[in-house]
């Protein structure tokens, strides 16, 4: 079958095809900031271009295949639908509490527009229309929008840790059998003369995202063959992880004989790995490919008349508009009300400077933190004091967001739950992670209650979220679920107040209940909520 000309489209078709480009355009910015600042997703800068280049590869060179008519294809074309509408809608209870900049929302907007266009290739593939071929190339074309998202906080923190522990890992291993002297503490490699640290932009993720895109992209447009194409996809991410253990192999040995590696020498190679990746899957991808045999000139089939108005595409219209019309409702919704903010509180005043018997020491380096917690207003404070039963320790942390500055979820994702594990803390299942706990006879709002461990050295962990002077229900910062839960609640109140408050010690809360300094700090902090 031949591809007839877009101009000779019906009128819905080429309207659908106006819409999808419009949906092109807004949700290129809509990730042009973090393509712009996430070096992650830096190649998301060519993804407008070559989407369009695979979708002209698609009706040029790509297989012929259209869909035709059948219970099927109207199934999938609904299925695919339903999942674009609920992608939008959980994509804009989302935005209504991390706001549309979120990676989880820019996620779950990317997923729900790959749909769109995938029930758009359905309408414009089908026999009848024959506008774009439904082949591997413009499959392609739609999925690697998905790449060029950024991928959600949990999931990336999670892959992030288990690569740098595993570089490191290999490192060390490497270094050993090359007769170097080194020792691991979870992502740190302890040198004679130095420390490495193996960071989030060492760990392969953006080397992975990079190379497995170019390796769709490849397998599109170099290879024809569908083994060919399974090679190139299979071969991805095991040559970006390969080559991202090599540099770090070499940053560590460069360290090792007194080379400043950082600044030059770590973008360097982070940019090497990445050009020699994609060089290397792009050469193999050509090896694989044969010339193939020309092939005789295709006569153009005849064209039966096009309906002036085919009720898929009309229905596709009509969904497309339902989509944007949905997008735009949640945009008026999470749209900030201007409201006279409240003073801050002064959160030092709430922890006392000194109390009788305790040593207190102010955590001088809080303000670290500032730009990844987005609040200037931090406070923490250690007590420790002797006891028959050994040394107590004590900590209080606070943080305070004025109304409308960050939303509820990106704050409930900066928890010891999100956080510790990745400065060595394991997590211990505790029986009751909720619990009510009393303080000088007084009954608190629950609190969220775990226990970590450093070696032999534990904490317990209680702490609280409260959003305009009420405690709130937290949830599981890696969960999509239990945000979106959090985002159906308190998605369209954006002017509330936050404040976090957390308190560790080295002994249960038993011990803690009826100390004077610890009714003392929850007396200061009821006026604020708790």
């Amino acid at each position: 079958m031949s591809t007839p000309a877009l101009s000779t489209l019906s009128f819905p078709s080429r309207l659908n095809l106006g819409l999808l480009g419009l949906l092109v355009v807004v949700l290129s910015g809509l990730l042009w900031p973090h393509w712009r600042h996430n070096p992650d997703l830096s190649h998301g800068y060519f993804m407008p271009v070559l989407f369009l280049l695979l979708l002209h590869e698609s009706r040029t060179r790509g297989a012929p295949r259209y869909l035709p008519p059948g219970w099927w294809r109207t199934g999938l074309l609904a299925v695919t639908l339903a999942g674009a509408f609920a992608g939008m809608f959980a994509a804009g209870l989302y935005a209504t509490v991390v706001g549309w900049s979120h990676a989880v929302v820019c996620f779950t907007l990317a997923g729900s527009a790959v749909l769109v266009f995938a029930a758009g290739l359905i309408t414009l593939s089908a026999a009848e229309v024959r506008a774009v071929p439904f082949n591997w190339n413009s499959l392609v074309a739609l999925g690697l929008w998905v790449l060029c998202a950024p991928i959600p906080p949990g999931t990336y923190s999670r892959l992030t840790l288990s690569l740098q522990l595993t570089v490191s890992e290999h490192v060390l291993t490497a270094l050993h059998f090359l007769g170097v002297a080194a020792s691991r503490t979870g992502n740190i490699i302890e040198l004679a003369n130095t420390t490495v640290g193996v960071e989030d932009a060492c760990s392969g993720v953006r080397s992975l995202i990079s190379c497995v895109f170019a390796g769709f992209f490849f397998s599109a447009t170099l290879v024809r063959r569908p083994w060919a194409r399974a090679v190139i996809l299979l071969l991805a991410a095991p040559l970006a992880l390969t080559m991202n253990f090599l540099r770090s192999l070499i940053l560590t040995l460069a360290a090792h004989r007194g080379v400043d590696i950082s600044g030059t020498w770590h973008d360097v190679t982070g940019f090497a790995v990445l050009g020699v990746t994609a060089a290397i899957l792009g050469g193999l991808a050509l090896l694989l490919e044969r010339p193939a045999p020309a092939a005789a000139p295709a006569t153009p089939d005849p064209v039966a008349p096009a309906r002036r108005f085919p009720p898929m595409q009309v229905a596709y219209t009509v969904s497309l508009c339902a989509v944007f019309a949905l997008a735009g409702f949640f945009v008026m919704k999470t749209h900030p009300t201007i409201r006279a903010k409240s003073p801050a509180p002064d959160l030092f005043a709430i922890l006392p400077l000194q109390a009788a018997g305790w040593k207190v020491e102010t955590s001088p380096d809080i303000y670290q933190f500032s730009d990844q917690l987005e609040t200037e207003y931090l406070a923490q404070r250690t007590y420790h004091r002797r006891t028959p039963q050994g040394e107590l320790q004590i900590t209080v942390y606070l943080a305070y967001w004025p109304a409308g500055q960050t939303p509820v979820s990106a704050v409930a994702s900066h928890t010891p739950d999100a956080c510790w594990p990745g400065s060595g803390w394991q997590v211990t299942p505790v029986e009751q992670p909720r619990l009510s706990l009393e303080v000088g006879g007084r009954v608190l709002a629950p609190a969220e209650a775990r226990l970590f461990r450093s070696g032999n050295f534990p904490q317990h962990v209680w702490f609280w979220h409260l959003f305009d002077g009420r405690p709130i229900t937290h949830t599981d910062p890696y969960s999509w679920i239990q945000l979106l839960r959090l985002a159906w609640r308190y998605g369209f109140r954006h002017d509330g107040e936050q404040l976090f408050v957390r308190v560790s010690s080295n002994h249960p809360w038993s011990t803690l209940q009826q100390e004077p300094l610890m009714q003392d700090i929850f007396n200061r902090l009821q006026p604020l909520g708790l």
